[in-house]
């Protein structure tokens, strides 16, 4: 009677050991792993855009350099200034939408820590970028760090459109005359313009650490970081996918050698 031989099945991408621990075959394989959705990349580059325009119309609307306030000159700046607000407007809009429906590398719950190893992380980063600690915490999409630094970033943004329009209003321009009357009397128009200009220095600051820190980290880690807002895509090893705070096993499921 021949014996019948069945071959042993494949060893699954990741499996728990007796302890629970996953065991992750081909462990520094590196992998095609899709982190930013198409609408979140696109928010990002306008937003990009438009707080580099919006930064320059807007000071040279407080104080006209190299051409000469002519009426012409100060409308046409005044006009891009405005339509450039309001595509941010949009814009971010649409990201609010992902930010609650988006995957889980986009959502609120990437941003706002709800559990201990998130405020853990928060410290570690912040070591890491201060050269106190060589680790890099192990993370698919956002940083806490950069994840807090955005949180920061959204809130100086709704000042400055807030604040924005209600400057707008002063012109007699609507939404910002009718809609923001209230600020303007609570602050005052010398206030709002303070208010409005700190904030844009802020948010340049913001914007400024966060190319350097993406850099920085994408040289250390040769995952895609700076080129994934472009395609979507990392390359993490399939052991940082599967340990990573916000990745786990189910996610070797979707992804591409």
């Amino acid at each position: 009677m021949t014996a019948v031989h069945h071959a042993a099945p494949a060893a699954p991408a990741a499996a728990h050991d007796a302890h629970g621990t996953h065991q992750v075959e081909n462990p520094q394989q590196r992998v095609r792993l899709y982190i930013w959705q198409v609408p979140v990349r696109i928010t990002h580059w306008v937003t990009a855009a438009c707080i580099v325009i919006l930064s320059i119309t807007g000071a040279y609307i407080a104080d006209p350099f190299l051409i000469p306030a002519g009426g012409a000159v100060m409308t046409t700046v005044r006009l891009v200034h405005i339509i450039t607000a309001l595509t941010f407007l949009v814009s971010g809009l649409v990201r609010t939408y992902y930010l609650l429906f988006g995957n889980r590398f986009v959502r609120w719950t990437a941003f706002i820590p709800t559990n201990r190893r998130q405020f853990t992380e928060l410290f570690r980063q912040a070591g890491f970028y201060g050269f106190v600690r060589k680790e890099i915490p192990e993370v698919l999409g956002h940083n806490q760090l950069a994840a807090t630094a955005y949180v920061v970033l959204f809130g100086l943004l709704l000042i400055e459109t807030v604040t924005g329009f209600a400057l707008d209003g002063l012109m007699g321009a609507e939404p910002g005359a009718t809609m923001f009357g209230w600020l303007r009397e609570l602050l005052g128009p010398q206030m709002l313009r303070v208010i409005h200009h700190l904030s844009m220095w802020l948010i340049l600051a913001i914007a400024l650490f966060h190319v350097y820190s993406c850099v920085l980290v994408d040289h250390i880690e040769h995952n895609g970081l700076v080129s994934s807002m472009i395609n979507g895509f990392k390359f993490p090893t399939r052991e940082q996918v599967v340990h990573s705070r916000d990745g786990g096993p189910e996610l070797l499921d979707r992804v591409e050698s």
